[in-house]
């Protein structure tokens, strides 16, 4: 994700700006307990997690696990296949449309 520190009007933050949508778009937040699960599933949109809390892995369709963290994103495509799991829970917001675009934003991996 692209990041700049923001310090004009008494501010002292930083921003990561994540993604620019155009169109209608499904922002939630998930909270994953211990040993939780967003079970294996077909994306119906493009789809957008942003780890906010915790760590767990996730996997698309090579059934390969992949370590994820606060401050961590994932993008899977329409009709992607994925699931996310936790041992020792997380909290992400989940952000779904038709218009993701966040290659402007994340570094593919």
């Amino acid at each position: 994700m692209y990041s700049e520190k923001i310090s004009h009007i008494n501010s002292d933050f930083v921003m990561s700006r994540m993604i620019q949508l155009n169109g209608t778009a499904h922002i939630g937040c998930a909270y994953l307990e211990a040993d939780g699960v967003i079970g294996y599933h077909q994306a119906v949109t493009p789809q957008f997690l942003l780890i906010i809390a915790g760590e767990g892995k996730v996997r698309g369709e090579h059934n390969e696990y992949i370590r994820v963290q606060a401050g961590e994103a994932v993008f899977w495509q329409k009709g992607e296949w994925h699931e996310t799991i936790t041992s020792a829970g997380l909290t992400a917001i989940v952000i779904e449309s038709e218009s993701l675009s966040p290659s402007l934003f994340m570094a593919l991996k």
